[in-house]
């Protein structure tokens, strides 16, 4: 019977208490021994706990027994707040019949508070509203809890008002959940359905993959079969997360756990598909899920050729871990062989190269990150284009069209200017402002996406001493006077360090970046001349003078002639290296494009 089954996630703006809350739920319910807690308990991975913030979405079972003295079965996924793994949230949504709202008490409504919300409203989830946080000195938790109910259409008493972090109130939110959280379907007879909705790769179990089971049951013994691929498999262990990977003999419906498939290849057991029994198949797979379309794109190369193959492995595990992660095989004249990979933003980005160098123990070079244009060509043809290298000649080109984006920024009214001086300096158009509360205000922009990849929210922080938050939307590919900014070291065109830029921004681009590399690139034997070219011509250039050796130096005194034979020879010997010298360009080099806004 699922009567006594919820299946919840927390969904919440990046740093509102997600994790702190998880962890007093974990305790609280006796998941986890008092001598086991750490913080962040449902973070497993390092990079989380450095960061603070949520990457991975995590399933926890907990055992509650509530004020009705009913034994309830609690499923709750843990979701990331950042808007780069947006798409994290979705999937947990999936695999969920409720969500709590977690809502600071003193930042209050946030940019991705009402993004997680919208994407569960849409799920057709049930919302448990909490303020967390009630304990600091600045919270307001009546205004706040006002906000949300207006929000919500709900009586601003029905908020839950908690302290994750010193656990006051923490058990009404379980009683809420038992109390507004439907039961999931009973559906034990039915042909078995299982939703995929995460995976890992583990080297003794093969494919490890977390479902979520909607209909019929998983015992041990069963043969299943996966839909898209239709692959059959004998399960090596199922189980369930208590946090850690507990073994059971059965999962049935409504609910959560995992199916350790033994696949040896990423490609057999894909998030979204949905597992069913080979003997007594269902009719039609789950819904799956919208892959995500990536919105950064940069190249991947191996500082040693030699690990382009574990390169590739890497990324293929990842991949797994990460459904949002693209990649496909790229070849540089700079660089050598690598991959070309798609992320959904540049902290995505980050957090990716991290993994490959922590987790597989590679040394990667990362090339500044590009967006996807569409160029129209003279023969009426619409060419993808995520990489400035792969811009066809200038001849050909009818327009080049850019990706532009939906921007929300949620503010405190006092920082209205300078959001609005920061905007329009990058191109950006206003569209519409509305307050969600007293005293802040919520400002829709469009802004083309090359113009806030990089650095655009480090500077909106700054401009609000960090009150704004930040959330944004595809909107269009839109025309501009868009050329190539490429980069030649002695005449040989870099493509890792060319880069698509507006017209009127060309020049000085292209100045400060020839400025930068001056001081990147070591000194040689002989002058290595450094040029920025756009549109046909070249706009700047510097010289890396020559490390000069002292030819005269045993010269003591004597004819002035020999003297000038010396430095003649020198000077065909520089010559000569000039020709078949290579330049080594320094990883710093590469990332040099990334810093021009910083100036």
């Amino acid at each position: 019977m699922t009567d006594h089954i919820r299946n919840f996630c927390i969904i919440a703006h990046v740093d509102h208490g997600k994790s702190t809350l998880a962890d007093r739920l974990l305790q609280l319910t006796g998941t986890v021994s008092e001598r086991d807690m750490t913080e962040q308990a449902l973070d497993s991975m390092d990079l989380e706990r450095e960061k603070g913030v949520t990457i991975k979405a995590s399933a926890v079972r907990m055992n509650y027994t509530a004020k009705d003295n009913q034994q309830y079965e609690l499923n709750l996924i843990d979701t990331p707040g950042h808007v780069d793994f947006g798409y994290e949230v979705s999937r947990a949504l999936k695999a969920c019949e409720g969500a709590i709202l977690v809502v600071d008490a003193t930042q209050g409504i946030e940019a991705q508070t009402l993004a997680n919300l919208y994407q569960a409203l849409e799920a057709d989830l049930e919302i448990v509203p909490v303020i967390n946080k009630i304990d600091l000195p600045s919270a307001r938790p009546d205004e706040v809890a006002e906000d949300v109910g207006s929000l919500l259409g709900v009586d601003p008493d029905a908020v839950l008002r908690v302290s994750a972090k010193e656990g006051v109130n923490v058990e009404a939110i379980l009683e809420a959940i038992v109390k507004r959280v439907p039961a999931p379907k009973d559906a034990d007879e039915a042909p078995l359905r299982a939703l995929v909705f995460d995976a890992h790769y583990d080297s003794y179990k093969g494919v490890v993959a977390y479902i979520r089971v909607f209909e019929g049951m998983i015992k041990s013994n069963d043969t299943l079969r996966m839909f898209s691929t239709n692959t059959d498999l004998r399960p090596v262990e199922i189980g369930i997360f208590a946090p850690g990977m507990k073994p059971v003999d059965r999962i049935g419906s409504g609910e959560v756990g995992y199916v350790a498939t033994g696949f040896k290849t990423v490609h057999e057991c894909r998030v979204g598909d949905t597992m069913t029994l080979a003997s007594a198949p269902a009719a039609e797979p789950l819904p799956g899920y919208f892959l995500p379309k990536p919105m950064v794109f940069a190249g991947i190369y191996p500082v040693e050729a030699d690990d382009y193959t574990e390169l590739r492995e890497a990324l293929e595990k990842l991949q797994l871990n990460d459904a949002s992660l693209t990649y496909q095989p790229e070849t540089s004249q700079a660089l050598g062989f690598g991959f070309r990979a798609g992320f959904l933003g540049l902290f995505h980005m980050e957090i990716i190269q991290e993994r490959i160098e922590r987790e597989y123990l590679l040394d990667v070079l990362f090339t500044a990150p590009s967006v996807e244009y569409e160029v129209l060509t003279n023969t009426n043809e619409v060419v993808k284009v995520d990489s400035p290298a792969e811009l066809p000649d200038p001849g050909k080109i009818v327009e080049v069209r850019e990706p532009w984006m939906n921007i929300e920024i949620i503010t405190p009214t006092d920082y209205y200017g300078p959001i609005m001086d920061l905007v329009t300096k990058r191109r950006g158009i206003f569209k519409q402002q509305e307050h969600p509360a007293p005293h802040r205000v919520q400002l829709d922009f469009e802004i083309p996406l090359s113009e806030i990849i990089v650095d655009f929210f480090d500077h909106l922080k700054s401009r609000t001493k960090g009150y704004a938050s930040l959330d944004y939307q595809f909107l269009e590919y839109r025309p501009d006077k868009l050329q190539k900014l490429e980069i030649l070291v002695n005449g040989d065109t870099v493509d890792a360090l060319a880069a698509i830029v507006h017209e009127k921004d060309a020049y000085h681009k292209g100045q400060r970046l020839i400025t930068k590399l001056k001081d990147l690139i070591p000194r040689q034997l002989y002058d290595v001349a450094i040029q920025a070219a756009s549109g046909g011509r070249v706009i700047s250039r510097a010289n890396v003078k020559a490390t000069r050796k002292d030819v005269l130096a045993k010269c003591y005194g004597g004819d002035i002639s020999r003297k000038k034979k010396l430095l003649e020879k020198q000077k065909r010997g520089k010559k000569r290296l000039k020709m078949v010298g290579n330049v080594e360009i320094p990883q710093d080099a590469f990332m040099a494009v990334l810093k021009l806004e910083d100036e």
